[in-house]
């Protein structure tokens, strides 16, 4: 059998929209960085609670904090609906066709934002654990979100955004034991791919481990700001 070899020209094309993207990506995050707004993308596959963990999280959050979020969808606003009952300032990116978020689409969407007036900015991106691994939208922190439901190999099947992943979220925790998960051999394969990365369990149904994890939030935005006071 014949092997196949991409088109240098699609190659090139690639190479040339990533570039593009990753210098846009470094002006956003400056541009973050000035203003001290701490941006969180969160990424997972579809249906694995990325809505309604952010939609708790911007809630408790806007207690103490100015928060926002944009979020990206192929088609509807569902999410943005969603979200907006937490109270949070919320735009929706539809994407189209393209199954992921780009640095391009930030920067339209956040055009007319105060970004010096928010303190936490949260990115839902595409629910695809693929596409989004590529593309820097100059956040401070990307979360990627694995739910008990999708099995214990996701990780390894994933590896890309596992590495370029900060911490990684195990959601609806809640249903590990209905489900037959295996909390060891899923925790093997993150560490696999991605030895030492910090793993947050949690559970927005019976509030397991949201606590802790908004602690964590918090303790990075504190240590993001005295980094950039330094400065």
């Amino acid at each position: 059998m014949q092997e196949m070899t991409l088109n240098p020209r699609i190659v090139e094309i690639r190479q040339n929209v990533l570039k593009k993207n990753d210098l846009l990506a470094r002006e956003l995050r400056k541009r973050f960085q000035e203003t001290g707004v701490y941006v969180v993308n969160l990424v997972s596959s579809p249906g694995a609670g990325k809505t309604t963990l952010l939609t708790d999280m911007l809630t408790r959050l806007g207690e103490r904090h100015s928060v926002a979020a944009l979020v990206g969808d192929l088609a509807t606003e569902n999410d943005a609906e969603r979200l907006r009952e937490s109270g949070a300032k919320v735009r929706q990116i539809t994407t189209g066709t393209v199954c992921h978020l780009e640095a391009n689409m930030i920067e339209r969407t956040l055009a007319e934002w105060d970004l010096a007036s928010i303190d936490f900015l949260f990115i839902e991106n595409v629910g695809n654990l693929v596409c989004p691994s590529s593309y820097d939208l100059g956040e401070t922190q990307r979360v990627v979100l694995f739910s008990v439901t999708e099995g214990e190999d996701k990780p390894v099947k994933y590896p890309t955004i596992v590495n370029s992943a900060d911490v990684a979220v195990i959601t609806k925790i809640d249903l590990a034991e209905a489900v037959g998960f295996q909390r060891e051999r899923f925790y093997e394969a993150l560490n696999e791919v991605r030895p030492g990365i910090p793993i947050h369990e949690v559970s927005v149904r019976t509030g397991e481990g949201v606590d802790e994890w908004i602690t964590r939030l918090e303790a990075d935005k504190a240590a993001f700001k005295k980094s950039l006071d330094s400065l």
